[in-house]
């Protein structure tokens, strides 16, 4: 632990320095970071090792006031600065944990490019710096299953509205099938990529997880757009699902209140306390297998107050789910 908030302490150091534009005294920033002058003369002394360009100068008044070059990294024309760079390298370990397989070699090339412009010294102190922020990679698409080919064609058909024959494996109806699409949006959620499209066929639009298109074609007509697709695409969804938002209420036990009022599960929520302990959740969400999973996911610590369709079809499915640990007569 020691070591670790010495290399928070140190980073929070170098940012200290660089939003300085006239540069800070040793006092000041002992003062900032809540330690001694002896530990900020030791942090400097470090950051300079690392290779970061630190120097002291005086002022008018005579102090003595530390400075950083942010100009110190040659030829690069990015706008960023030092400390904005040096973050940029340092959330790779959390870009990489969400990056879906088409773009993971772009990423890695980006990141690559990136610690190029950083001297080895300086590479080094960040490389400890992900010792004490780490993210843990969540459900994603299972690696190849996607070409870059079909992404690169969907892409280009999102961008130029041209219309596209795509053939699809539904899981729904357990076959492989044919679809005349207009593409709308590409959205990463949820650890997979998924295609927004019109389907004149269904006059609706429909979601499509990318990692089950089997091939994709761009034919010559274009298509104008007719149901526009906000920003926030899954905005009514716990899940990836782009349906209208229904009112539910959801009451959870006292033993996992806390956990559940800890988190912001949709920005719709409104949590109220009933009694013992117990707290009445209440979601303006569209009702798909993102909520009910989510729901299910409390096992009988939750219950659905409203509507009741859905109280319902929880019911039955915690009635199947049970029947499943039923040992049959011998």
């Amino acid at each position: 632990m020691p070591r670790n908030q010495e290399v928070i302490r140190q980073w929070k150091l170098l940012h200290a320095l660089e939003s300085s534009r006239h540069g800070t005294t040793i006092d000041a920033l002992s003062k900032e970071l809540e330690v001694t002058t002896r530990t900020i003369r030791r942090d400097l002394a470090a950051l300079q090792e690392a290779g970061f360009a630190l120097y002291d100068e005086r002022d008018d008044n005579g102090h003595v006031k530390w400075r950083l070059d942010g100009q110190v990294l040659k030829g690069i024309d990015t706008g960023f600065t030092l400390s904005e760079l040096c973050a940029l390298y340092l959330s790779r370990n959390i870009l990489e944990a969400v990056a879906g397989t088409p773009f993971q070699r772009d990423l890695t090339n980006a990141f690559e490019r990136l610690a190029k412009m950083l001297s080895p010294r300086m590479r080094t102190f960040l490389d400890r710096l992900p010792s004490v922020l780490v993210a843990k990679p969540g459900p994603r698409a299972r690696g190849g299953a996607t070409s870059a080919d079909i992404v690169a064609r969907l892409l280009e058909a999102t961008l130029h509205f041209r219309v596209t024959t795509m053939r699809y494996h539904s899981v729904s109806s357990g076959r492989i099938k044919d679809y005349l699409v207009h593409p709308y949006r590409l959205a990463f959620a949820q650890g997979g990529l998924y295609l927004l499209a019109y389907v004149p066929e269904y006059k609706a639009i429909r979601t499509f997880a990318v990692d089950r298109v089997v091939s994709a074609s761009l034919e010559k007509q274009t298509f104008t757009v007719t149901q526009p697709v906000g920003d926030d695409v899954f905005a009514n969804s716990l899940g990836v699902n782009t349906g209208p938002p229904e009112r539910v209420e959801i009451e959870f036990d006292a033993r996992v209140a806390p956990y559940v009022r800890a988190r912001v599960w949709h920005p719709s929520q409104q949590v109220e306390d009933v009694r013992d302990g117990a707290i009445s959740v209440r979601l303006n969400v569209c009702h798909d297998w993102g909520l009910r999973s989510w729901i299910l996911s409390w096992g009988p610590f939750a219950r659905v107050v409203s509507p009741a369709r859905l109280a319902s079809e929880i019911h039955a499915d915690l009635e199947a789910a049970g029947t499943r640990y039923v040992t049959p007569p011998s």
